[in-house]
């Protein structure tokens, strides 16, 4: 018979929290009568993580590891647990106690009842700094706008997925905050649920300045994958045909200006404006091309991983 649920959790320095998180999600999972694992992912943790971690895989056949030889991040993390999964529903979370075990029945019963792919969670209480909460409501309203992706807390890790959903997916630096806008893109169908967020009592908060930045630069490449990775010459040769033919006009333009008045060209400004417009749409254009040629091989890989892994205890 096979596993009906796995429950992937990134754990990064957490040595105070895994081991609680563990007999509470045992807890819950106990009552749903299901076949289930519990995969930590550790992401090469520098305190005792995953020696704490291995002491409850020791007693539990439930658990399982996965230990990174560098730290990776959480994208890399989860992209670990997806491709190690045996569950038909994968469920995550973070390891740091803030996501509460007790709402995995909900959300379990909102996917099956109302037939979703995914099922969020919404912290629409959260427990977390002030300026945490504001960066990440602005965060918030910008995918939105970009992607056209509607749920309200794309930051929420503690989430319920079908297993199809998230088999292929390619996650790398902070993408793990949009896998959402990215099965909306592939068409699938995405609920939420509010959840419960508990304050972090211990261990230190991964979120950061540079997070934030990485986490903007990566909805600019989902926001462009979105619309353009089918063809990316639309939008690269697109813009190349709007400078370049900008430019034409200007250098036609200046060559009437020749024929008929005799105009110096050589000491006209506009005359090197036109050269180098002509010169940036040309080379727009030919960005596309390379860019079409990179993605057919894109799609050609197989097997692409973003992480190398140390010991596996399964």
């Amino acid at each position: 018979m096979g596993i009906d649920i796995s429950v992937i959790i990134p754990a990064y320095n957490e040595e105070e929290n895994v081991v609680i998180l563990y007999k509470e999600l045992t807890s819950v999972l106990h009552s749903l009568n299901r076949d289930y694992e519990i995969i930590f992912v550790d992401d090469c943790s520098t305190d005792t993580t995953y020696q704490r971690l291995s002491e409850v895989h020791d007693h539990d056949d439930h658990v399982k590891i996965i230990k990174f030889r560098k730290n990776f991040g959480q994208s890399a993390a989860m992209k670990a647990g997806f491709d190690h999964a045996m569950g038909n529903l994968i469920i995550t979370m973070d390891a740091d106690l803030q996501n509460d075990p007790h709402d995995i029945p909900q959300m379990l019963e909102k996917l099956e009842k109302e037939n979703y792919d995914v099922v969020c969670g919404w912290r629409y209480n959260r427990k977390d700094p002030f300026f945490k909460k504001l960066f990440s409501r602005v965060s918030n309203s910008f995918r939105m706008y970009l992607t056209g992706e509607t749920i309200h807390d794309s930051g929420c890790t503690i989430r319920v997925y079908r297993q199809e959903a998230v088999k292929d997916i390619e996650l790398y630096g902070e993408l793990h905050r949009y896998i959402p806008a990215l099965l909306l893109w592939k068409g699938y169908t995405i609920g939420e649920v509010k959840t419960n967020h508990r304050e972090r009592v211990s261990g230190k908060s991964k979120y950061n300045g540079k997070r934030l930045t990485k986490g903007f630069l990566d909805l600019l490449v989902i926001t462009f994958w979105q619309k353009y990775s089918g063809r990316p010459m639309h939008i690269f040769g697109g813009s190349g045909l709007i400078v370049g033919g900008i430019g034409f006009i200007i250098a036609l333009y200046l060559g009437i200006s020749r024929i008929i008045f005799g105009t110096v060209l050589t000491d006209r400004p506009l005359f090197l404006v036109a050269l180098v417009l002509l010169v940036v749409g040309v080379q727009f254009i030919a960005l596309g091309i390379i860019a079409d040629i990179l993605l057919r091989i894109y799609y050609g890989q197989n097997e692409r991983k973003n992480y190398l892994i140390d010991v596996i205890l399964w």
